[in-house]
């Protein structure tokens, strides 16, 4: 099948000015990106989309997805752990949820439930369910018990066997991306973030066997020594490394070709908003976040200059910071980190693509046909993709999962 999208302005996912134009798409992928006025005229398909003078641009890509923290801006859970069953409701009802508000892919930051996330993505894969293209993890893994026992639990042993041993399950089960909390975290335990949860035996151990195993690590790492831990198990990608010193930045950037950083700002911005009622203290979350916000503003335009890949993505799912607000990380990129609208788009694009290692995050000839078809500009004022209404189309796949009946011209 064929589909063309006629009478847009295009924004490619580089970072480039928006461009008149059209697009071919044969089935999945991106056939021809024509520039002009007059841009694939003569050019007939099954599907006509037009444009209306629109920006088409490529769909969203969440780099700290937590689909099983169950809240979303259409259910509140005011408890975090749930039962397994309603948990794969709220998964799969968070899946449609960043379909519905243009998140075309995701790569994930850690699951509450063992299994949820795989299950979830085959069944996205297949077509069963709504969702976006989803790399799955598994339950966040922070060792327990004394340092340098061994012990047998799966999920939360020490030691470089265990380690090796939960490597191994997570090939077995089809897991793509290993969850390791290598720091604390001051919003939920005071103090807590300068904690490091491994030895460097540990660290040794996932880095071998991770490698070996084909599987991709993603760390929540604060502190110089955690950071240093994470690029050490080489990491493919570090979360917050908000306390990180000039040392580790340095270190950041000389990984930059193979580390990408996310340092999550939505939670943080969204505890300080919080309002909780009288009998859920919030004070040590607030301080935490405000802390961790003003260090930010100045890491994140440091590693930026150093050419480090940065994404968005802010710990969304927490009942104060639900799923379906994700793509506000791009408006704080521009209002808390200095970022064009231009460049806050490609860390949500062209760079989320990179890290999916998939085709994707670009209008470009030979890539997936993932795209957005929004009512005006988001060059000029990134915050309108926070407005569900504004997508008259969402592609993914080469398929039409939603559209205005006015832009199905044929």
């Amino acid at each position: 099948m064929r589909t063309v999208i006629r009478d847009v302005f295009i924004f490619d996912g580089t970072g480039a000015a928006l461009r008149k134009g059209a697009v071919l798409i044969d089935g999945n992928t991106i056939a021809s990106v024509e520039l002009g006025d007059a841009a694939l005229a003569d050019v007939s398909a099954d599907v006509e989309i037009a444009g209306a003078g629109r920006t088409l641009m490529p769909g969203l890509v969440e780099s700290h997805a937590h689909l099983t923290w169950g809240s979303s801006v259409e259910k509140i859970y005011h408890q975090f752990i749930l039962p397994h069953d309603e948990l794969k409701v709220a998964a799969w009802r968070n899946a449609r949820v960043l379909l519905d508000h243009g998140f075309t892919s995701a790569w994930s930051a850690g699951a509450l439930g063992d299994g949820i996330e795989v299950e979830l993505a085959a069944a996205i894969d297949r077509g069963d369910t709504p969702g976006p293209r989803l790399v799955p993890s598994t339950l966040e893994r922070s060792p327990e018990g004394a340092e340098g026992v061994e012990t047998g639990d799966v999920f939360n042993g020490r030691g470089p066997d265990a380690i090796r041993g939960f490597v191994a399950y997570c090939k077995a089960s089809g897991i793509r991306s290993i969850k390791l909390v290598i720091s604390g975290e001051d919003a939920l335990k005071p103090g807590s973030s300068g904690d490091v949860h491994y030895t460097r035996e540990e660290i040794e151990a996932v880095a071998v066997a991770a490698r070996e195993a084909g599987l991709a690590i993603a760390t929540h790492a604060y502190s110089p020594e955690a950071v240093g831990l994470a690029l050490d198990a080489g990491a493919r990608i570090i979360y917050h490394a908000s306390y990180a010193d000039e040392a580790t930045l340095d270190r950041m950037v000389a990984a930059r070709d193979t580390t990408f950083y996310a340092p999550g700002p939505g939670v943080s911005v969204a505890a300080l908003e919080a309002s909780p009622p009288p009998h859920i203290d919030m004070s040590h979350m607030k301080a935490s976040a405000a802390d961790r916000l003003e260090r930010e503003a100045k890491i994140v335009p440091a590693l930026k200059a150093g050419g480090v890949r940065i994404l968005i993505g802010g710990d969304y799912g927490f009942p104060f910071n639900p799923n379906g607000r994700n793509a506000r990380d791009l408006e704080i990129f521009v209002d808390r980190f200095g970022y064009t609208p231009a460049e806050a788009l490609q860390a949500a694009t062209a760079l989320g693509g990179e890290l999916m290692g998939l085709p994707v995050g670009q209008v470009r000839e030979g890539y997936l046909a993932d795209l957005l078809l929004v009512d005006g500009d988001p060059t000029v004022d990134v915050a309108i993709l926070q407005d569900k209404t504004r997508l008259a189309m969402i592609m993914k796949d080469g398929f039409v999962y939603k559209a205005l009946a006015e832009v199905l011209a044929a």
